[in-house]
């Protein structure tokens, strides 16, 4: 796969470390990967408002001027497929990764053994953006990205699919449809599937969701769909 990565970390010895890891990881895996280093997030976004074909962006949090997570909170308020992986020394910021759909949080110091397996994943998601489901609408069908799908709801012999662009509904049953589901989807209630990638937040009862909805979770489903969760990231 082609990919571009960016580095942004106003240390360089860590820029050129983790270019280091991903250059060889890329040649490893047989990718062709342009890989640029950023000092500041304001010289990444100088090049992003130029060029929005970033595939992975490998992002330092504590940065002077503008955050890591400011940087962040800008680039997803247009682009939801860019594969933001948070490099920290903290397990503080954890909690703003769920904010910006971040991939990954990766904690100082990191190796090979950790970044790798997370840029497969990126791989993985970033392969997943181009498949589609199809899904009815008033004039017919229409191609849904599975990235793009929050969450499916199932109402009699009703789903309604909830994404990013609005809600479709078909005549459908919710298992009939989960067919054409990946591992990023999981049955959080009899009623409910939910993207792994769109969870902003978990409580013993229900899921808040990209766009603030909250998805109602079966008794004794925390558990499960904690872990998912965390193996997920």
């Amino acid at each position: 796969m082609k990919l571009k990565i960016a580095i942004c970390d106003d240390d360089a010895k860590q820029r050129e470390f983790l270019a280091g890891i991903a250059a060889a990881w890329a040649g490893r895996m047989r990718h062709l990967a342009q890989i640029r280093q950023y000092a500041t997030a304001k010289a990444f976004l100088f090049d992003y408002d130029e060029e929005k074909d970033f595939d992975i962006l490998l992002l330092d949090v504590e940065m002077p001027e503008m955050s890591g997570v400011e940087l962040a909170k800008r680039i997803r308020q247009e682009n939801k497929a860019l594969q933001i992986v948070f490099i920290t020394g903290y397990y503080e910021y954890f909690s703003d990764g769920f904010d910006v759909s971040a991939l990954h949080y990766l904690l100082k110091p990191v190796d090979g053994d950790k970044l790798c397996p997370v840029l497969d994943r990126a791989v993985d998601n970033l392969a997943s953006r181009q498949r589609c489901v199809l899904v009815a609408d008033r004039e017919g069908s229409v191609k849904v990205s599975l990235a793009d799908i929050i969450y499916i709801e199932s109402k009699n012999v009703y789903v309604a699919v909830h994404t990013l662009e609005g809600i479709h509904r078909m005549r459908m049953s919710l298992g009939k449809f989960s067919e054409q589901l990946d591992e990023t989807f999981f049955k959080v209630h009899r009623s409910f599937v939910v993207n792994l990638n769109h969870i902003r937040k978990i409580t013993r009862s229900d899921i808040t969701m990209t766009g603030g909805d909250l998805v109602p979770m079966s008794r004794g489903m925390y558990g499960e769909v904690y872990a998912a969760l965390a193996k997920f990231l």
